[in-house]
């Protein structure tokens, strides 16, 4: 399913599930913001930590099974498997694009 998502979020997942951190940020925007648990995270730097110290806590893996584009949005849903109560469980991120980077992620 990964073939029908905007290229920045293709590699957005790719490196999620393999754990890089730094490919996981490349396809950020510097000004970027994710909200996320509650929390919102802005800029790249915050963005790393919420990276860093998620992927630490729950390792999960993401399996991307519906994507739908709207111009420069992006939903997708996915089934997410880690460390955590009730995995897995279905996800949806909310993405907006901006300049082919990833300017805003909302996960729930």
């Amino acid at each position: 399913m990964t073939d029908k998502l905007p290229a920045p979020l293709s590699a957005y997942f790719t490196a999620k599930n393999r754990h890089e951190i730094d490919a996981m940020l490349a396809p950020f925007a510097e000004d970027a913001v994710v909200k996320d648990e509650g929390a919102t995270m802005t800029g790249q730097a915050a963005i790393r930590d919420w990276m860093i110290e998620t992927t630490r806590k729950y390792a999960v893996t993401v399996d991307v099974r519906e994507v739908a584009v709207a111009g420069e949005n992006v939903k997708v849903k996915a089934l997410v498997s880690g460390n955590f109560p009730g995995s897995p469980a279905m996800l949806g991120y909310d993405f907006t694009l901006a300049g082919g980077r990833i300017a805003h992620l909302a996960i729930g």
